[in-house]
């Protein structure tokens, strides 16, 4: 549910294909990481219920939580440089959340 435009904002080196255009709108949350994880090495989402409704550390796929006010554009951009750094270094079989939890 990410909008696609988002997509422009990660650099080029990065292959980004959303669920929709993967033909996995339909897929539920397991199916959908079973599917993703012999794909690709991440999943980028906003859906905070994932890490608590699945055990994310049986798949071989980083998670990347961004948590902002809506799913709109203007409040997912701001956070892609932040993704950006989670993406290359968030392991597979956990979530890192961004922003990051103050401390």
């Amino acid at each position: 549910m990410l909008p696609r435009t988002l997509k422009r904002l990660l650099p080029p080196d990065v292959e980004v294909v959303t669920v929709r255009e993967q033909g996995w709108g339909s897929k539920e949350n397991g199916e959908l990481l079973e599917l993703a994880e012999k794909e690709f090495d991440a999943l980028l989402t906003t859906d905070k219920g994932l890490p608590h409704q699945q055990n994310l550390a049986r798949f071989d796929l980083a998670v990347v939580l961004l948590r902002a006010g809506s799913n709109a554009y203007e409040d997912l951009a701001p956070l892609m440089d932040e993704a950006v750094v989670a993406l290359s270094s968030t392991a597979p079989g956990t979530v890192t959340r961004v922003p990051a939890a103050p401390r």
